[in-house]
């Protein structure tokens, strides 16, 4: 669908008149008018970035995770589930400096998000699963009452989608109550292939798989806040999702294995019902005679899936035959307990420790039949996690050079067993994480920063459980039950003059997860899956150059990558470096209209083991608000139609050529309108569990 910029404006005018012939602005309204001309949407201060969101037009977009991925160096898988920062992989996330993960991105309303900060070098504070961090920050009002948000969001893909959204807010003296609610209608479309070769089976093989999906997904939150006095408070939160899938897809497949060809065509349709939910209570307390804080925390999580997938296949256009069945029911609990304790001195020093723990316990059954090779299987896996932590962290300034220096030490057990039999994951290891900053100032405009500093990256709890999805006879994506972490040692240099900057850093990875192949010759069948690859290195030299007039501000982002993966099971090509660039330029033109253009992109890259392909995309939006309580913006995103992402590498003796296309092709109508005000939300929560991004 093309649509006009003229088109765009002409929507906009249209909730101009609407807006002109209902407006009755009061003095009240009148105290918190923002003058935005005078507000830096984006603030650059020790190779750190900060958004300001609340005051830019980022703030009509219509969810979290859109937000994000329209912000510099920032992706988000085609799936949704993964957020990569570029430079630094998966990173920790933080919403008012409590930790989170995707299903709680999803439950959070743009509405909410002040600021948000993507901090490269995070210290010891923060759990050590993560070279970076997201930390978002919600708005606090400034009048004491009752605070009702409604959104709604119309978006034009390959099919339509609905985002309809309420938040709210109430304020009774020291007791603050948060709720919000969303239903999402969606119709996502997916769709991938490959084409393989395995020259010691004598195959050769390509597919392509299509579909979309009927989703139904609630979004809930429910929360108190309650200050028991100047020193003390507690709070409990209760957020969640719920998504129900009907998935109906089709694969057309070539296949030779020898001198037998077969032209297959498969049929399938899949029902998903998937929940979260993410319970904590937090207890806080200052201790004024030593100048110091204390904060407890217990936390309980849960994620459920179950799936029922059934398919038919038709061979060189013959009849359709049942192919295969597949029951998958997934069960994962997380319970975690955590305390912290701060002490500042009277010179300046601040003395940080804490320790956490956390219990998981994940059951998966899978239950498969295959009607062609007259097969049938059944199996249960349970695995059980423990995780132990303790931190100590020193930090201060010695003739104004500021330094930090702290170490995390983890202890973590895995056991994992198929019913009826011997444990097939038996893990124990510990594991200490250093952390160094030191941050010199040269002058007034100029800052040197240096830091080092060791991270762990985790697996999903389903990943390392059990699970396969059949695209056809002959492949199959599965999950793999013996992964293990990946660590990564790093080092960086910042350089910032005024507001630009420029940042060199190296960093090894051990034991990194990718996806690779695993052929079953019995039954023909190649299966895809995460693997643990030894080795990755990377060097990552980045520019930050932000301009900014009256009505025209600019961020612009570019960095330069030489990035190689190693494994003895792979093909290692030649490593070639790369480059990513972001740029992002807003006009505030006069009534209060904005005008937004987004481009980034990425150069083909050749990383070792993997050849990846070139990929640029542009996006428009234009809004405009009307006193503080209603806006309406029209967003039109990935402007070119660029959809494709390609793969190329050889693992396993396996030679893929892989692509992946994206349904970003967006045409958004949004509209919000907020009723009421809260004054001085003191509304705040504390994630406990530090692996939390992993329970799906």
């Amino acid at each position: 669908m093309k649509i006009s910029i003229a088109l765009a404006l002409l929507l906009l005018a249209s909730c101009s008149s609407f807006a002109q012939e209902t407006e009755n602005d009061t003095l009240n309204q009148m105290e918190e008018v923002v003058i935005e001309g005078n507000t830096k949407t984006f603030i650059y201060k020790n190779g750190n970035i900060k958004i300001d969101v609340a005051n830019s037009i980022q703030k009509t977009v219509s969810n979290t995770l859109d937000l994000l991925s329209r912000l510099p160096k920032i992706q988000i898988s085609t799936d949704r589930q993964k957020i990569t920062v570029i430079g630094k992989g998966t990173p920790l996330v933080y919403i008012d400096n409590q930790k989170v993960e995707m299903n709680d991105l999803e439950a959070l309303s743009v509405e909410d998000i002040k600021t948000i900060e993507i901090i490269d070098n995070p210290s010891s504070k923060y759990e050590a699963e993560g070279r970076s961090v997201i930390l978002i920050t919600r708005k606090k009002s400034k009048k004491e009452g009752f605070q009702l948000v409604f959104t709604e969001n119309a978006t034009f893909k390959k099919k339509f989608n609905n985002y309809l959204g309420l938040n709210s807010s109430l304020k009774l003296n020291k007791t603050e109550f948060k709720a919000n609610f969303n239903y999402n209608k969606l119709n996502p479309w997916e769709s991938n292939g490959s084409n393989y070769t395995i020259p010691a089976q004598a195959i050769e093989s390509n597919y392509r798989v299509a579909g979309y999906t009927n989703r139904d997904k609630y979004v809930y939150g429910v929360g108190v806040y309650h200050k028991i006095n100047e020193e003390e408070d507690f709070s409990f939160t209760t957020n969640g999702t719920y998504k129900d899938d009907d998935f109906d897809f089709s694969t057309k497949t070539n296949s030779k294995i020898g001198e037998e060809q077969n032209r297959i065509q498969t049929l399938g349709k899949s029902k998903e019902n998937e929940s979260f939910i993410n319970s904590f209570l937090n207890y806080n307390k200052k201790i004024t005679p030593w100048d110091a804080s204390l904060f407890a925390g217990l936390q309980y999580s849960n994620y459920n899936s179950k799936s029922f997938t059934t398919s038919l296949n038709n061979y060189n256009e013959t009849t359709y035959q049942p192919f295969q069945q597949t029951q998958n029911n997934f069960d994962v609990d997380v319970f975690s307990g955590r305390i912290d304790f701060e002490k500042k001195f009277k010179n300046e020093m601040k003395w940080e420790m804490g320790a956490q723990h956390s219990s998981a316990i994940a059951h998966a059954d899978l239950d498969i039949k295959i009607f062609e090779q007259d097969l049938a299987s059944n199996s249960k896996y349970k695995l059980k996690e423990k995780n132990t932590a303790a931190y100590a962290q020193l930090s201060g300034s010695f003739m104004k050079i500021s330094w930090m220096a702290g170490v995390r030490a983890e202890n973590t057990g895995i056991l994992g067993r198929y019913e009826g039999e011997v444990a097939s994951v038996d893990k124990n290891y510990t594991t200490l994480f250093p952390k160094v900053q030191l941050s010199i100032p040269i002058d007034s405009t100029k800052t040197l920063n240096l830091n080092y500093g060791r991270s762990i990256l985790r697996p999903d709890y389903s990943s390392t459980s059990q699970g396969i999805t059949y695209m056809n006879p002959y492949f199959a994506f599965a999950s793999n039950t013996n992964l293990n972490p990946a660590i990564t040692n790093e080092i960086a240099a910042n350089f910032q003059y005024k507001d630009k900057s420029v940042k060199f850093g190296y960093y090894e990875n051990s034991n990194v997860i990718n996806y690779g192949f695993l052929y079953n010759e019995s039954q023909n069948l190649l299966i895809y899956r995460p693997q643990n690859f030894e080795k990755e290195t990377g060097y990552n030299l980045e520019f930050v150059l932000p301009f900014s007039s009256s009505f025209w501000s600019s961020s612009n982002t570019v960095s330069f990558i030489l990035n190689k993966i190693e494994d003895t099971s792979a093909v290692i090509g030649a490593a070639k470096p790369y480059a990513y660039y972001y740029s992002n330029h807003v006009f505030k033109l006069k009534n209060e209209l904005q005008l937004s253009l987004t481009g980034w992109g990425l150069t083909s890259r050749n990383e070792g083991v993997f050849q990846r392909n070139s990929y640029f995309q542009l996006d428009l939006a234009a809004s405009k608000t009307f006193f503080k309580n209603l806006s309406c913006t029209v967003n039109y995103n990935n402007v070119f139609r660029n959809r494709t992402f390609t793969e190329n590498f050889e693992v396993s003796k396996v030679r893929s050529n892989a692509i992946f296309f994206v349904d970003n092709c967006e045409f958004s109508i949004a509209i919000r309108y907020t009723l009421g005000k809260i004054k001085d939300s003191i509304y705040k929560e504390k994630e406990v569990n530090e692996n939390s991004g992993r329970i799906k």
